[in-house]
């Protein structure tokens, strides 16, 4: 991090007060990150994540009174300007991990990451340039959008998208960075970036994750 630039704000929401301990103790220790709050349920973390806008939210997937999707959504749909969110789980394959997933966050952590992983996650997520372990998303949006897709879904897709962006596309969901895409491209990583702003809103989602299962649920990506 350099001198001037401000750390990441991060809140944390888990109903584990262990959880979140310790969650406080690795990212607080980092220069370039900042645990400004926590929230126990989600109907605490979705008023005090509008009052302090963080950069970061850590989101358990399974907590009391308003669960981590439905806070996920709540917070997308109330903020102009909202947070990326994570979702942390115990399991990678759980279906609500996908509907967080569906519903606006932009990837998941499984709790028994280890710190090196859970900085490097939060690093990742803030830069938006790749997707946060690409593998386990394809996955997930293979198991679980394939069933949705329909059958003119994809046509409709590859209109709306120029061919050099349904290229970029297929690259973004194989978990390519934009620098990889600019190299497989022969391209500039500038014209990769324009390139990706222009699919994810023609798309109409809000980052590369989102752009990936939109991507597999129409059926321009199959499984397999």
């Amino acid at each position: 991090m350099s001198e001037n630039a401000a750390p990441l704000r991060i809140l944390l929401a888990d109903d584990e007060r262990m959880v979140r301990t310790a969650l406080r103790a690795i990212l607080g220790a980092e220069p370039d990150m900042e645990v400004v709050g926590e929230a126990a349920t989600g109907a605490e973390a979705v008023p005090l994540i509008r009052e302090l806008r963080p950069d970061i939210v850590l989101m358990d997937v399974r907590m009391p009174e308003i669960d981590g999707i439905r806070a996920t959504e709540q917070v997308l749909a109330a903020m102009s300007d909202p947070p990326r969110i994570i979702v942390v789980t115990t399991f990678e394959n759980d279906a609500y991990v996908y509907e967080a997933l569906r519903a606006g966050a932009s990837g998941f952590l499984l709790k028994r990451s280890g710190a090196e992983e859970l900085v490097q996650a939060v690093r990742l997520v803030a830069r938006c340039d790749s997707l946060l372990f690409p593998a386990a998303v394809r996955t997930l949006a293979a198991s679980h959008a394939g069933r949705r897709a329909a059958d003119d879904a994809a046509r409709t897709l590859r209109a709306r998208l120029s061919e050099r962006e349904q290229a970029v596309l297929r690259l973004m969901t194989s978990g390519l960075a934009n620098a990889e895409i600019a190299a497989r491209l022969g391209v500039g990583p500038a014209t990769v970036k324009t390139h990706v702003a222009g699919v994810l809103a023609k798309l109409g989602v809000r980052d590369r994750t989102q752009a990936v299962i939109a991507a597999y649920e129409c059926g321009f990506v199959r499984p397999g």
